[in-house]
Order: structure tokens, then C-alpha cells, then sequence
């Protein structure tokens, strides 16, 4: 994944530069995954300026201007450079979107891949690499990790492209009952805002809960010690709660003889819906901190490998065009869930029939499936996938011939050899001959962020999932069917096959995100 990946726009006409000691220019500027070039296409090396983008301290964008100059005609944003040579310099760039694309670009230098935990010793349920702010050395992610449950310290899940906020996820800290404190997990979360804005923790649990957790040594962010952060508690069911949740919806489902009524009441009696109605507004309210307000959030719950990996997926889904593609899609599982530690053997040992029921079971990857698909039933055009790819992955997750879903943690799966010895789901879905059978027919991209409704009456069962062993189910499938066999034709009379150009040309496999991370370009 190289930075040029995150830049939005390369080039930018009629900038104007401002820097002591010169008077203002107005050129071209472009961003390279190494530098900012500006020049005003004359040449006099004068008129131009190279800066590494490595050397870049700071980045601020402001409507002020620094040095009292009258900004340009037409100008619609700033954006002020400042280096480590205490250099200070400031872009007047036309176009408010071309410059929250321009700061985004340089602001993604401020991250690094950490190869802290590549032994597995400082979290045995982070993957081996993992991406921090880059003033954050080792020493400091290694104290934080003693200071969150589990060793989950704050680690990167998703940097938004159009204004360089990001969402952040880890663990509870254990402050416990003496409200301790982590100098080094305060740094870590005061670098990923710059030390200046305001930055919301979004904590899955009641405030009540989160009291009660001190007393058995977890515990959540004082606002005394981050006081740039704001928390916010969204209360979530988990484990035998939202377990019991799944095996009730089941019954109703598996029971005909009830009347409408009757089956009505023990629908909303098992609370699936009520689960997918927090996952959805939390998520939603992430998507909201980020996209419309513009600050950073940090997400996390106790342990964060459940609904803290789910509210960070959903808002992704909801904020990422990239994300509601197949390989996009795959990919977002691969790093939220199979590469951040979602412990699949023991939360899918069984599903509903089991008479043996493990404390440590819970339906979380299904719970995000039903919410995905609630996004796609919302947004029928947006998703490049069709209900088909969720059933398969829904299958797979209990019981596969594939490795993915296998072991609870990358440092299991590489103890037993999985990646040597088992096939991968993901690129075995991503072969064109099986694609095409999850391709949405319907599906036109969208660059803006698609908000579902978290309505009640915006709210269905999962009828493809959970009635899909009923005479209702096959009804649909053949309705899919014909859909597709419309689209088709109408393809055929019309020209190239749309779907195919979307996806086919994007990769033959999934790459794994630990290679996604050591391609990174860190500059």
C-alpha cells in the first residue's frame, strides 16, 4: 500500500506560495509519494521549491492567514507547512476539496508500520505489524500495551481521505480501582491529534459498566490525563447476551405455527434487531465524529476484538467507496477482523443447535453480515456485492474447507502452519469464474459516504439468512436469478460487460494486510 494510493489529487493549478523573504508565487503544485513540487513553469530554479515531505513538522489547515498577507481572488482554502528546519510556508489553494485532499496526502506521512509485535510477546492478538503515529517509538507502544487489556494498544484502522482524521482502535486501559496512570498511552493518543483538536473516544460499554470495570482493574480514559479527547459511551451487548439473542431469533424462525402477531412479539422478544440497531448508530455516529465534524475517534469496548471490530467496520463500510467493493469488501475483513484478532474458533464453535453452550461463543462476524446486509437492502446501488457473497461468508465462518476463519489470532494460525497448509477463501472468491456469482447487477460507485437508517421500520429481518430454508427463500433466489438473466441481456445489446471491467482488473488474489503494511511507503 504505497502512499500514492492516498493521494486524491496529484496536481493543483493556480496555488499561490507564500514564504519569507520572496515574494508570493502562483503556480502548479504536485504531491509524489516523496515530495511537494511547486513551480511556476518557468525556468528559473528560483521559482521553484522541492520539499520532502519527510522534513514536513506540521500541517495546518486554516482559513487565517499567517503572515498577513491578502490571500489570493478565489482562493478557498490554506493549508500552512510547517518543517523541522523551521521552515514555515503557506498554500492558498483554490477549491476547498483539492485542499482537504492535498493536506490528507501529507498528513498520511505521519504514520508508520511498527514491527513492535513481531513475536507475537507485546499482543498475542495483534498481527505481527501493525500501524502507529510515527513520533511514537517502540519503547512507548510497549508501555501502552501493559497499560490496555490484552496488550490491544491504540493501533490504526482507517485514515480518511478527505480530511486526514482517522479512527483508532485498542482495548480498555486499566486504570482499575487506584486510577492509574500511562504517560506513554496519553503520548500515543495526544500524536494521533497533533496535541490541538479534539479527538472523541467512542466507549461500547455503559458508562455504569465502564465504573465497574475498575474495580476488577480495567477501566477508561480519565479526562484529566486526555484532555483533548472526549468519551462517549454507546452501551453494547456481547458474548452470552447477544448469543442467546441469535438462538431465540432462530426458534421463531424455525416455527410456523404461530399466528402474525404471535410471531411478531417473539421476533422483537429476541433483540437480534436491537443488536443491529446499536451496531448500526454507533457506527453511524463514528461516521459522524469523522466525516462531518472532523475529528479523530478512538473505538474500543473491553477486550476490542468483538464490537469494537465491528463498529470500526461498519463506519469504514459506511465512509469507504473502496470498502463496499468485492475486493475491498474482502479486504476490510481480512484487516478487521482475520489480521486485528477476532478469536473465530472460540466464538463460532457452534451456532444455535449446540446443546453445549461455551461461555466464550458469540455471533459477532454474523452480527456484522446481518448490518452489511441491512446496508445493502438500504443502498441497492451501492454495493458492488450481492446478498449471495454474505450467505457464502456466513457459511464459511462456522464451518469451511478453507483455512481463513481458522485459530483465533495471526500467532495461531502461524504456529499451525494454516497459510502452509489450507487454502485462502478470499482469493479463492476473487477468481473470475466465481466472482461474478456475488457481483451486485445493479451496483453503480458513489464517492460520498452512504448513511442507512437506523429506524425501526428501516430495520428488517435477515429473510435471505434466516428463513432461508423456507419456500420463501427459494422464491428470491430465483428472483435473483432473473434479475440477473435481465441484466445480462441488456448488457449484451448495450456493449462491455460493466461488471467485469470493475473487478477484474483490480487483482487475481487478496493481498494479505501484513504485506499491505511492509509495502507501505514510509518516508
Amino acid at each position: 500500500m504505497e502512499l500514492s494510493e492516498h493521494i486524491k489529487t496529484a496536481n493543483v493549478e493556480a496555488v499561490t506560495l507564500r514564504r519569507p523573504f520572496h515574494p508570493a508565487l502562483r503556480g502548479t503544485l504536485c504531491v509524489t509519494s516523496h515530495h511537494l513540487l511547486f513551480s511556476d513553469r518557468k525556468d528559473e530554479a528560483s521559482r521553484q521549491l522541492l520539499i520532502l515531505i519527510k522534513n514536513i513538522d506540521a500541517i495546518e489547515k486554516s482559513v487565517e492567514n499567517l503572515f498577513g498577507y491578502p490571500r489570493a481572488v478565489g482562493s478557498s482554502g490554506t493549508i500552512t507547512i510547517k518543517c523541522k528546519d523551521l521552515l514555515v510556508l503557506q498554500l492558498e489553494i483554490p477549491g476547498m476539496e483539492e485542499c482537504l485532499n492535498i493536506a490528507s496526502s501529507i498528513e498520511w506521512d505521519r504514520w508508520r508500520v511498527s514491527k513492535v509485535n513481531s513475536d507475537y510477546s507485546v499482543c498475542p492478538s495483534y498481527p505481527s505489524a501493525v500501524i502507529v503515529p510515527r513520533e511514537v517509538d517502540d519503547d512507548k507502544l510497549i508501555r501502552s500495551a501493559r497499560f490496555r487489556q490484552g496488550g490491544r494498544f491504540p493501533v490504526l484502522s482507517y485514515c480518511h481521505h478527505r480530511n486526514g482524521m482517522v479512527i483508532m482502535r485498542s482495548s480498555q486501559p486499566l486504570t482499575g480501582a487506584n486510577k492509574k496512570r500511562c504517560k506513554e498511552d496519553e503520548l500515543l493518543l495526544q500524536a494521533v491529534i497533533d496535541g490541538s483538536e479534539l479527538g472523541y473516544i467512542i466507549d461500547l460499554r455503559s458508562a455504569q459498566q465502564a465504573q465497574q470495570a475498575r474495580m476488577t482493574g480495567g477501566g477508561f480514559e480519565s479526562k484529566s490525563c486526555y484532555s483533548h479527547w472526549k468519551r462517549i459511551h454507546r452501551h453494547h451487548e456481547r458474548g452470552k447476551v447477544v448469543q442467546e439473542s441469535l438462538i431465540k431469533l432462530v426458534e421463531v424462525c424455525s416455527d410456523p405455527s404461530h399466528t402474525v402477531d404471535r410471531w411478531l412479539s417473539k421476533l422483537e422478544n429476541s433483540k437480534w434487531l436491537s443488536h443491529v440497531h446499536s451496531a448500526l448508530s454507533t457506527a453511524g455516529l463514528v461516521v459522524e465524529c469523522v466525516e462531518r465534524d472532523g475529528h479523530s475517534v478512538l473505538v474500543h469496548g473491553s477486550e476490542g476484538t468483538d464490537n469494537t471490530l465491528l463498529v470500526s467496520s461498519l463506519a469504514q463500510l459506511i465512509l469507504d467507496p473502496a470498502s463496499r467493493t468485492v475486493t475491498g469488501f474482502l479486504c476490510l475483513l481480512e484487516r478487521e477482523w482475520i489480521q486485528a484478532g477476532h478469536p473465530f474458533q472460540q466464538r463460532c464453535a457452534h451456532s444455535v443447535y449446540s446443546h453445549a453452550r461455551l461461555k466464550q461463543e458469540c455471533p459477532s462476524f454474523l452480527l456484522l453480515l446481518d448490518c452489511v446486509w441491512q446496508v445493502w437492502r438500504q443502498f441497492p446501488l451501492a454495493l458492488e456485492f450481492s446478498e449471495a457473497l454474505l450467505l457464502r461468508l456466513a457459511q464459511e465462518v462456522y464451518a469451511s474447507n478453507y483455512g481463513t476463519f481458522l485459530c483465533n489470532s495471526e500467532q495461531e494460525r502461524c504456529a499451525a502452519g494454516v497459510k502452509e497448509n489450507t487454502h485462502c477463501l478470499f482469493q479463492s472468491l476473487l477468481k473470475p469464474d466465481i466472482e461474478e456469482q456475488y457481483l451486485n447487477p445493479l451496483y453503480e460507485p458513489t464517492d460520498l459516504a452512504i448513511w442507512p437508517s437506523v429506524h425501526p421500520q428501516s430495520l428488517q429481518l435477515w429473510t435471505g439468512m434466516f428463513l432461508r430454508w423456507t419456500k420463501h427463500a427459494q422464491n428470491m433466489e430465483e428472483a435473483r436469478e432473473e434479475v440477473w438473466r435481465i441484466v445480462k441481456e441488456h448488457r449484451e445489446r448495450a456493449g462491455p460487460d460493466r461488471t467485469n471491467n470493475t473487478l477484474s482488473t483490480h487483482c487475481d488474489t487478496l493481498t494479505p494486510f501484513e504485506n499491505l503494511m511492509d509495502e507501505l511507503t514510509i518516508l
